[in-house]
C-alpha cells in the first residue's frame, strides 16, 4: 500500500493546501474496506449499465467502464493492484485506476452518485452474502447435532438446574436444545437480510441526483427488493449492520453457554465427553493436560462480538442526519463481527461430530443427586397423594437417603413405605433412569422416541432450507 500524498484528489478543487500526512493516514479508510473491492466494483457495473440504460452515457462507453471494471477486479484477485492511502477508500482507489485504464471515460462512471450512497451499497451487498454464508455454517452445525443426538438418543445423563443434578434427560434432547437456539439465530439472520436486501444507490449524497436515474433498473441488477424510499436516510441508516449484530451477539451467546458446558463435560471432574485433539492444546510446563481450547477461545470471543454491537450503537447515537464521517467507523466492527461468528460456527461444525462421549460415566452421574425425586413424587400423586403432600415424602425420604449414603432407588421396599404405605414393589420401575427418561413421552419431552421425532423434525427444515 503506497501513501503517496501527491496523488490527486478527487474532490481537490476547494482545496488550496495538501492533506497533512498524518491526517491522510488518520482519516483513510482503504485499510480495512478493500476487502469490499468485489461488492464495491459490482455495483458499479450495475451503475453504468443504468447511466447507458436511460442514455446518460453511450452503450459504448458502458462497455468501456464494463470491461475495464472487470480487468481491476483480476488485478485484485491477483494480487496485483497497489492500494494507495493518499486515495482514502476503497471506490476512489478503484475508480481512479479505471480512469488510468480507460481514460476520461472512466470519469463519468461517479454521474448521479455520491460515495455516500455508495459505500452504503456495498456494504449492504456484502452483508447480504455474509448473512447468506453465515446461515449455511448454522445448517451444517444444526446438522452436526442432529447427528449426534440420534447417535445418543437413548444415552442419559443427569440435568441440571442451578447446576444440580435435577432429572434424568437424554443426552440427544440436551444436544436438541442447542439445534433449537440454533434454528432462531437463523431465523433472525434471515429476517435481518429482509431490511438489509434494500439499495440505498441513487440517494447521492443525501438529496437524491438531478439526472434522470432509473433506480428500479439497478435494483434488479444487483438482486436488491427494491430502492431505499428516502435519500436521507439510504446515506444515513447503519440500522441494518446493528441489527446484524444484535443477531450476532446472540449467536455467539448462545455458543458461549453451549462452550461452557463443553468445557465442563471435558474436565476430569465430569468426564462426560472427551474433545478431539486436534480442537484441543497442551500446557507448556505440564504434560498431562488437555485443553479445551476452541470452546474456550469462542466463550471469550462472545464478549468481543457484544462489545462491537454495543460500539455501533454509540457510534450511531448522535448522529444527525445525513451522512457524516464517523461512519466510517462502522466497517471494521462489522467486518469482525461477521469474522468471529464465521469462525466461531465453521470450528464448531467440524469439532462437533468428532466428540466422543461417555455414556458409562454419564449414567453413573445420573445415578447421582436424587435424579428421580420428581418421579417418586409423581408417583404417590398417580396414587392418589396430593402433588405437595407427595412433594413433603420424597423431601424426607431424599433426607434420610442423605444420612445413609444409598439413593432412592437402592432403598429396599420397606424403607420406602416407612415414608408412604401406598408405595408398592412398581415404585422401582419409576425410580430407573431409562423409565424416568421414557415417562416424559410428549412433544418436547427427553424421552428417546420424542427426540427421534424431534430430529426429524429438525432434519425436515433443514431439507426445506436446501430447496
Amino acid at each position: 500500500m503506497t501513501a503517496d500524498s501527491s496523488t490527486e484528489k478527487p474532490w481537490g478543487g476547494r482545496f488550496t493546501e495538501s492533506t497533512d500526512a498524518f491526517v491522510e493516514e488518520f482519516t483513510a479508510s482503504i485499510g480495512f474496506d478493500q476487502r469490499l473491492y468485489r461488492h464495491d466494483i459490482t455495483g458499479s457495473i450495475a451503475h453504468a449499465r443504468m447511466l447507458s440504460h436511460v442514455g446518460i452515457i453511450t452503450e459504448s462507453e458502458c462497455n468501456q467502464m464494463v470491461d475495464g471494471l472487470e480487468d481491476i477486479l483480476a488485478d485484485i484477485e491477483r494480487g496485483d493492484f497497489a492500494w494507495s492511502v493518499a486515495l482514502e477508500d476503497i471506490h476512489m482507489n478503484i475508480e481512479s485506476r479505471l480512469i488510468d485504464r480507460i481514460g476520461e471515460t472512466g470519469k463519468k462512471l461517479h454521474t448521479g452518485r455520491s460515495r455516500n450512497d455508495q459505500v452504503a451499497t456495498d456494504l449492504r451487498l456484502y452483508l447480504r452474502a455474509e448473512i447468506d454464508t453465515l446461515c449455511s455454517e448454522i445448517d451444517r452445525l444444526q446438522t452436526a447435532l442432529a447427528d449426534l443426538a440420534e447417535q445418543e438418543a437413548d444415552t442419559i445423563l443427569p440435568g441440571f438446574t442451578h447446576l444440580q443434578v435435577a432429572m434424568p434427560v437424554s443426552f440427544g434432547h440436551h444436544l436438541l436444545a442447542w439445534a433449537e437456539m440454533l434454528e432462531r439465530d437463523h431465523a433472525r439472520l434471515r429476517d435481518c437480510r429482509k431490511r438489509v436486501n434494500v439499495m440505498p444507490l441513487g440517494a447521492a449524497a443525501l438529496a437524491g441526483t438531478g439526472f434522470p436515474i432509473d433506480r428500479a433498473y439497478t435494483a434488479q441488477l444487483l438482486g436488491f427488493e427494491c430502492p431505499a424510499a428516502n435519500s436521507l436516510d439510504a446515506v444515513s441508516d447503519r440500522d441494518f449492520a446493528i441489527e446484524f449484530c444484535s443477531a450476532a451477539a446472540l449467536v455467539m451467546v448462545h455458543l458461549s453457554r453451549f462452550s461452557e458446558e463443553l468445557i465442563l463435560w471435558s474436565s476430569a471432574q465430569f468426564n462426560f465427553i472427551e474433545l478431539p485433539d486436534s480442537f484441543c492444546t497442551g500446557s507448556s510446563i505440564m504434560p498431562q493436560k488437555k485443553n479445551p481450547d476452541v470452546p474456550e477461545l469462542v466463550r471469550g470471543k462472545s464478549g468481543r462480538v457484544t462489545g462491537h454491537l454495543v460500539g455501533l450503537l454509540t457510534l450511531m447515537k448522535g448522529q444527525p442526519l445525513a451522512y457524516n464521517k464517523d461512519n466510517q467507523e462502522d466497517k471494521e466492527p462489522l467486518f469482525d463481527t461477521v469474522d468471529t461468528l464465521k469462525g466461531s460456527l465453521r470450528v464448531f461444525a467440524d469439532m462437533v461430530p468428532a466428540i466422543t462421549v461417555h455414556r458409562d460415566v454419564m449414567a453413573a452421574a445420573a445415578h447421582q443427586g436424587f435424579s428421580t425425586a420428581t418421579d417418586l413424587a409423581d408417583y404417590l400423586v398417580r396414587k392418589g397423594i396430593t402433588f405437595r403432600d407427595a412433594h413433603e415424602i420424597v423431601g424426607r425420604a431424599v433426607l434420610h437417603g442423605v444420612e445413609t449414603g444409598k439413593d432412592l432407588a437402592e432403598m429396599p421396599l420397606e424403607e420406602l413405605r416407612g415414608f408412604s404405605d401406598v408405595i408398592d414393589a412398581g415404585v422401582f420401575e419409576v425410580l430407573t433412569l431409562e423409565g424416568s427418561v421414557a415417562a416424559r413421552n410428549h412433544t418436547g419431552g427427553t424421552a428417546p422416541a420424542q427426540v427421534r421425532s424431534a430430529i426429524k423434525s429438525v432434519r425436515a427444515r433443514l431439507d426445506g432450507r436446501k430447496t
